[in-house]
């Protein structure tokens, strides 16, 4: 299993329509993508701009299909202005 990990700092202008579309996402992610196991939307309690995301998936098929999916390509169109920063690093889940 491949876990990926997602920092975001958004705008400030824009963080709770961000808010709303990352959380869209995740929810579409769980229910329509077979291979997308969990799809945790952190953020920053002292930091309203952070945004933390813990994907997990059974294998990079699955992460690939996730980033040609209608929803996520449509999320990535729709908040790509609000980004301040992101970055994204890939882990392989070793327990449990």
């Amino acid at each position: 299993m491949l876990a990926l990990v997602v920092e975001f700092r958004i705008r400030q202008a824009d963080v709770d329509a961000f808010d709303a579309a990352i959380r869209a996402n995740a929810q579409s992610s769980v229910e329509r993508e077979p291979g997308c196991r969990q799809f945790d939307v952190c953020r920053d309690p002292q930091d309203a701009q952070r945004f933390f995301l813990y994907e997990l998936y059974d294998d990079e098929a699955a992460i690939q299909a996730h980033l040609q999916s209608a929803h996520f390509l449509e999320m990535e169109a729709t908040t790509a202005g609000w980004v301040e920063a992101k970055t994204v690093r890939k882990l392989r889940r070793t327990s449990p």
